[in-house]
This record gives C-alpha cells, sequence and structure tokens, in this order.
C-alpha cells in the first residue's frame, strides 16, 4: 500500500512559521546577505564611519556604508535591522530542521533583491516548485519535494511599478556572476538567466501565452518572458505568502492554489519529453489536493467547473495514476473520482 503523501507539523511549529511570515511582511526592505556587524572604519582624513560588514554570498565579505560615527539615529536603525535579520536567521535554521521548505542561499539572494525593489508587490508571482514548496510551509504539511536549482517567475498583467525595475540588474545586485541565456532561435531575446555551471541556479521569466515558448516583451522589468499556455488563467488570483530560503523569510506572491492544482495536471500531461518532470507535477498536483480536501474541507468542484477545459480533460486523463497515489488519502480520492466528466 502507498505512504501517506504528507503528514501536519504540530500546532506549536506551525505557529512559529506564522509568527515569523507575519513580522516579515512588516519589515520592509530586507538585508541582503548575513544579518553582518557594524564596524566604525577611519578615513584618510581622520574622519569615521560606521559601515555594515556582512557577506552577500558564501566567501564573498561586503562593507556598506551606514553613516558617520556620531549618527547615532543610522546607527539604531541599522542596528534593528541587523537584530531582526539575525531573529528570522534563527527562525528560519529552527523550521529547517523542523522539515520546512527552505530553499538555500542563492535562491534568497535572487528574491530578497526583487522583493525589495518591489516586483512583487506590484504583481510578480512565483510559480514552478518553489510555488510548491511555499504551498507546504502555508498549509504546514510535511511531504517530498524535490530541490530545484530553477526560479520560476511569471507576470500576468503589467506589473505596478512606478518605474522600470531592469531584471537584469536586479541579478547582478545579488553579487553573484549571472549571465544572460541566449534565446532559441539564437535571435531572440534571453528570457533566463543562470549562474556558471551545469547544475547552477536559473532563473525564468514566465507569461502568459496561447502557444509555447514565445517570446514577449516585459517592458517594466526591461526584459522579455516565456509563454506558457493557460498562464492567464493560473495567475488570475494571487495570494500574498513568504518564501523560506537562506536565513530569510521572504513575502512572496503565489498564484491561487487551486488554480495551481489543475495546471499541474494539465502540465503533467504535457511533458511527453520528460517523464520524471510530467511524474513531479502530477505528485505536486495530488498532494496539494490531499491538503486541501483533508485539512480545509475544501469543495473542488467549483474550482474544477471554472478551470478551461483542457485543463478539466487533463486531470481526468491522469486518473489511473492519481488513485495509486492516493491510496492512504481516500477523502480525497472520493472528491476527484467525483468530478464531472462532461
Amino acid at each position: 500500500m502507498s505512504e501517506p503523501l504528507y503528514r501536519l507539523h504540530e500546532l506549536t511549529v506551525r505557529t512559529i512559521y506564522s509568527d515569523l511570515k507575519q513580522r516579515a511582511g512588516a519589515a520592509g526592505a530586507l538585508l541582503p546577505g548575513t544579518p553582518g556587524t557594524l564596524v566604525k572604519r577611519a578615513t584618510a582624513q581622520g574622519h569615521e564611519y560606521w559601515y555594515r560588514s556582512y557577506y552577500p554570498v558564501p566567501k564573498k565579505r561586503l562593507e556598506v556604508v551606514v553613516g558617520r560615527a556620531d549618527d547615532t539615529e543610522a546607527y539604531d536603525a541599522m542596528q534593528q535591522r541587523i537584530s531582526h535579520a539575525a531573529w528570522a536567521a534563527k527562525q528560519v535554521a529552527s523550521l529547517s530542521k523542523l522539515a520546512f521548505q527552505v530553499a538555500d542561499k542563492e535562491v534568497a539572494a535572487v528574491l530578497v533583491e526583487l522583493h525589495n525593489r518591489g516586483v512583487f508587490e506590484a504583481g510578480l508571482i512565483v510559480v514552478g516548485t518553489l510555488a510548491y514548496r511555499s504551498w507546504l510551509n502555508e498549509y504546514g504539511a510535511i511531504a517530498t519535494a524535490a530541490r530545484t536549482q530553477d526560479i520560476d517567475l511569471a507576470r500576468g498583467k503589467t506589473l505596478k511599478l512606478a518605474a522600470t525595475v531592469p531584471f537584469m540588474s536586479s541579478m547582478m545586485a545579488t553579487k553573484m556572476p549571472f549571465h544572460r541565456i541566449p534565446g532559441l532561435p539564437s535571435h531572440n531575446p534571453s528570457t533566463s538567466v543562470k549562474l556558471r555551471g551545469v547544475d547552477a541556479l536559473h532563473v525564468d521569466i514566465l507569461a502568459p501565452g496561447p502557444v509555447l515558448g514565445e517570446i514577449v516583451e516585459i517592458p517594466e522589468l526591461d526584459w522579455h518572458a516565456q509563454t506558457i499556455p493557460y498562464y492567464d488563467y493560473l495567475l488570475e488570483d494571487t495570494q500574498s505568502a513568504a518564501m523560506l530560503a537562506g536565513g530569510h523569510c521572504i513575502p512572496i506572491k503565489l498564484a491561487n492554489v487551486q488554480r495551481m492544482i489543475w495546471h499541474k495536471f494539465y502540465s503533467s500531461t504535457q511533458r511527453k519529453a520528460d517523464p520524471a518532470k510530467a511524474e513531479k507535477d502530477l505528485l505536486q498536483a495530488v498532494t496539494l489536493a490531499a491538503i486541501l480536501v483533508e485539512q480545509e474541507s475544501t469543495d473542488l468542484q467549483e474550482s474544477y467547473r471554472d478551470a478551461p477545459q483542457a485543463l478539466r480533460a487533463a486531470a481526468l486523463t491522469r486518473m489511473p495514476r492519481i488513485e495509486m497515489l492516493l491510496g492512504q488519502h481516500p477523502q480525497a480520492l472520493d472528491a476527484l473520482r467525483t468530478l464531472p466528466r462532461a
């Protein structure tokens, strides 16, 4: 008999996450890298300044000026931010040991820069496996989630930014050596950046479009995106959430979880050349469906009826595999078995 797809964290542990998320949402701009320390440096002219000394990425230390040595207001404000960052890092480390989903420091560097530039608040949405991992944390669920070196970000409607926020500048601000991935065909503009190495971090910008892989302009980011069918449906409704990564809790936007379930079913039928990714999409959809039905008493019928016909059909075609995965979840299995066939 199959194993249960998930189990729940204890309530006390879920409360730690909830408190961390709430405080992160109220903190404003986050300090990149490690919390760091304040150090005093003197110039050649004898003037003294406070600097924040920290590591933006491992093995690379930076010092950023905070203010004059007599500027107590600037000193106190930075000390408060450092204290909050240190507290948050401690909470994230504890949650990681308790099996919460925590992405690595490279992911944190990217998400922190985008958060500090207001891009998530403006409407950029985290999708893909990172979104799935974030939803597990939101529901206090422990489940299998493959570690990923992909950050998938999606723009549905025009981002509500007061001025252009160049995507490439944001990536270079992480102090990591990102490079553009050439478009295919070669004359197409880039939609992705990557660090050096076969398995290195990869950041994609995606957008709605009827044809897979077309290139569209995202002028607010001075960048381009690759289109994904039915992303207009997926990105229609979003929710504020958080991503644990490195030592940070970063406020982000996620697609509606029920829309994500139906789109994951669809994606699992489209990856014919990559069975492993198809199975991953299916497992994520089934796990989220089980959590919603069993823990939230969610009726999936309404969101199923509202989904595009291609997504509904995809879910039905995967029913034999769904039944195998839900062997330990009869309530969720009944909910999916009774979906309308028309």
